[in-house]
């Protein structure tokens, strides 16, 4: 599957043209009391809605490092939770859910991840024969390089260098650094919460890689997909 190549020539760089009133509009903003925002920590998971929980499964394990996690007994419905890289993924299946995919557009929703090395990921793309896109970004002497690409379903996901980019804050009010985020173990979760396992159903349908992960606690994720899966909940 072929790659196609998108540059930004220096004519057509992306500039972003901010309203006249962007200023007064983060002055407003700074009046408000600062305890009267949000208690939120970070971004948690991203949620998808897909055809095939295992395809999509094996495609975010094998291509970006995603590992399964255990997902509540509760469900009663088809899906997986996965983690890695500090947030989350959680699929919803539905069997009749509309394909996103087509043209690979940058300017499309998508979620990004930053990387260390883009050459790298382009050739391992290259390698699955993942059909992407690239682009470049520059501004003030940085370069950020992007490539963009479908999963199964047709969300688009972004690889880029972004850390690249300082972050400037249009107003004074400070930014939320990521903090030590509290942390939830066997011992301060309650048993109940997953369920107990019970015997496998729609299992039968994961091909093994899934249920063999990289993990050397394959057997762990084998329990969770069993416990996941029964009763028909994903």
């Amino acid at each position: 599957m072929g790659k196609v190549i998108v540059r930004a020539e220096s004519g057509d760089e992306s500039t972003f043209n901010w309203s006249s009133d962007s200023s007064s509009s983060a002055s407003s903003y700074e009046e408000h009391d600062m305890n009267s925002r949000m208690p939120l920590l970070a971004l948690n998971h991203v949620s998808y809605v897909c055809k095939s929980v295992p395809k999509s499964v094996e495609f975010y394990q094998q291509v970006l490092g995603f590992d399964l996690i255990q997902r509540p007994s509760s469900f009663q419905f088809e899906g997986a939770w996965l983690f890695n890289h500090g947030i989350g993924i959680h699929l919803l299946g539905k069997e009749d859910a509309a394909s996103n995919k087509g043209k690979i557009n940058p300017k499309d929703n998508h979620i990004s991840f930053q990387c260390t090395d883009m050459d790298l990921i382009m050739q391992r793309l290259d390698d699955m024969e993942i059909e992407y896109v690239t682009a470049t970004v520059k501004e003030g002497g940085v370069t950020v390089d992007q490539l963009f690409f479908h999963d199964p379903d047709g969300n688009m996901i972004e690889i880029c260098n972004c850390q690249n980019i300082p972050i400037v804050p249009l107003s004074s009010s400070p930014l939320k650094k990521l903090s030590n985020l509290p942390t939830f173990t066997q011992k301060t979760i309650p048993n109940s919460f997953y369920g107990t396992p019970q015997p496998a159903v729609m299992v039968e349908n994961w091909p093994q890689s899934l249920l063999h992960s990289r993990s050397s606690s394959s057997s762990c994720l084998r329990d969770m997909a069993l416990n996941r899966y029964a009763n028909s909940s994903g």
